[in-house]
């Protein structure tokens, strides 16, 4: 289960939490994958996901996505299929299967953003449980070819303060303020 681990914790010993709720949030992260068998697997109450928000850097919008089962606009992202372990590359399928861009690039590198634990509502046979959430931020310079996979999962180009105030959740408020670092310091060179 080696192989499983390392590319998570690989992630998260190059990471600094940004303050005493997150340094927890990773702490707990970093204890799941040492300890489960498969911190990717969806039959644990905690396990791993990685999820990114997409943003155009040449109009500073951000790509925000409809979640019905959080009945909130959220980042896009979701679980590891079987085999995989990367959650970079976790996070990049994801975007790509829920918004149709083929030129998502890390950005400014492939860096993670932001650790988060998530609860996640139960729905029908489902339990309620948690993500450990791995976040990056994704780059497109094709805006304009979004394509929601579902129509249930609209999909919204937005202003920073937009995004940040269509969100009924402070985490994602959070990694939007992180966005808006990112890209004023990539702006100011």
């Amino acid at each position: 289960m080696e192989s499983v681990r390392r590319p998570i914790l690989d992630v998260l010993s190059r990471y600094r939490p940004r303050d005493p709720a997150e340094a927890a949030d990773a702490g707990r992260v970093r204890e799941l994958v040492e300890t489960a068998d498969d911190p990717w697997s969806r039959s644990i109450p905690l396990h791993v996901t990685a999820s990114a928000l997409i943003v155009h850097p040449g109009s500073g919008r951000v790509l925000m996505r409809w979640h019905e089962r959080q009945r909130s606009w959220l980042q896009v992202g979701g679980h590891g299929d079987p085999g995989e372990t990367e959650p970079l590359a976790v996070a990049l399928r994801e975007a790509v299967e829920e918004t149709g861009l083929g030129d998502l690039v890390s950005f400014p590198d492939d860096s993670l953003v932001q650790v988060v634990i998530v609860p996640v509502p139960a729905r029908g046979d489902e339990p309620a449980h948690a993500h450990a959430d791995l976040r990056f931020v994704l780059a497109t310079a094709e805006p304009d070819t979004i394509r929601p996979e579902t129509p249930e999962a609209p999909l919204r180009w937005l202003s920073l303060p937009e995004a940040r105030e269509i969100t009924a959740e402070a985490n994602v408020r959070e990694g939007l303020r992180r966005v808006r670092e990112l890209l004023a310091e990539v702006e100011g060179g």
